[in-house]
């Protein structure tokens, strides 16, 4: 098996273990609906988003600082300026200067 994949399978264990000791409920509950489902999901996407926000912005103000992304090339913060997004290049510095 994958080593990520079993990262991640140790990761949810473990946050159902939390989970069920913090809320004393899992996902099988049946006192939710479909939309208050829907609500949870949105609410940690935006959670989520936040973290990726500000992760972005600590790369931003990494100017002149080099990391390593895979292989052996070297990355900084000009490499995530434009990102492939569903096969269309998307400029997010550009987006961030015309806002």
């Amino acid at each position: 098996m994958d080593n990520n994949v079993k990262n991640v399978i140790v990761q949810l264990r473990s946050r159902e273990e939390r989970g069920l000791l913090k809320y004393g409920v899992n996902t099988e509950r049946k006192d939710l609906t479909n939309l208050e489902w829907l609500q949870h999901l949105q609410e940690e996407l935006m959670d989520a988003t936040v973290y990726i926000e500000k992760l972005k912005s600590e790369m931003a103000d990494m100017k002149g600082m080099e990391w390593r992304k895979g292989g052996s090339r070297i990355h900084g913060p000009k490499d995530f300026d434009s990102i492939q997004y569903h096969g269309k290049t998307k400029n997010y510095k550009q987006q961030q200067e015309n806002d």
